[in-house]
């Protein structure tokens, strides 16, 4: 009836099935017009929203969660590095640097957990970023010791510029932790010398940009499992930064892939992207 005095309706309506399972829709109705304008009838439909909404309601739990990592677990931390600075005016002991390095390790893999329950979600308002400048800032915030970044960049990509900072961060951490020329050791774990003479260089793709570096690189046995959840070949890695970069890359709709460099290091190139100066 609304829709045949000209109104436009769209609410949401639970429907069941014959056996009883609840399909949650949303009702969209608009007025039929003929050629002269005149309403006629109304054209009605059922969209299924069922699979979206159990999305909204998974994402909601993982907001949930993320706050009781960030609150449950920063308040008791904040509180423990508040007292080993205490206890470290009061003495000189190498036990609580093994303390301080472990609470620095809790606070990364926190970060790395938030990271993962909120950067799910894909890009919907990319902006202008350019990525020499992004690079610029990222050297300046990972703890990169005495290693080196090539920036051979001169574009301008359509990004969250957040999320893509993140992603830029975590393979320049990942080269940095991983890439030392002093190779792995007979286990096949890096020697983490602080990113000593390691070069990192970050540049274009045709349709993208790659990061690479002049370390002892990645078996190609073990490529494809790099941006699992967890791996990691440092003693000091979280094993989340490479599937945070997964993430968000897939959340622009970009693809990633690991490869060798042409210093026979690794090399993670990000493709796909759109250029906003094309």
């Amino acid at each position: 009836e609304r829709s045949l005095e000209g109104e436009f309706t769209r609410e949401d309506r639970d429907l069941s099935t014959v056996d009883g399972e609840r399909v949650e829709t949303v009702l969209r109705a608009v007025p039929y017009r003929d050629r002269s304008g005149a309403v006629v009838g109304t054209l009605a439909m059922y969209i299924d929203i069922t699979e979206r909404e159990e999305l909204k309601r998974a994402n909601e739990r993982l907001d949930e969660f993320a706050s009781i990592i960030s609150h449950d677990l920063r308040n008791p931390l904040n509180i423990a590095r508040g007292r080993l600075e205490l206890a470290q005016d009061d003495c000189d002991s190498e036990h609580l640097d093994h303390i301080e390095r472990a609470h620095e390790r809790i606070q990364t893999l926190i970060g790395n957990l938030l990271t993962l329950a909120r950067e799910g979600q894909s890009v919907t308002e990319p902006e202008d970023v350019a990525l020499e400048s992004l690079v610029e800032s990222c050297w300046a915030n990972v703890e990169t010791g005495e290693a080196t970044v090539v920036a051979d960049l001169d574009r301008t990509v359509r990004a969250d510029e957040s999320r893509l900072k993140q992603v830029l961060e975590n393979l320049i951490g990942n080269s940095v932790e991983h890439g030392s020329t002093g190779g792995r050791t007979q286990s096949g774990d890096a020697v983490d010398r602080g990113g000593a003479d390691v070069t990192v260089t970050v540049g274009e793709l045709a349709d993208g940009f790659y990061v690479a570096d002049d370390g002892p690189g990645i078996p190609e046995d073990e490529r494809d499992e790099v941006f699992e959840a967890g791996y990691s070949t440092a003693e000091r890695g979280t094993g989340f930064g490479l599937n945070i970069v997964e993430q968000v890359v897939e959340a622009h709709g970009w693809d990633v892939r690991l490869t060798e460099g042409s210093e026979g290091g690794a090399r993670v190139e990000v493709t796909g992207v759109e250029f906003a100066d094309d």
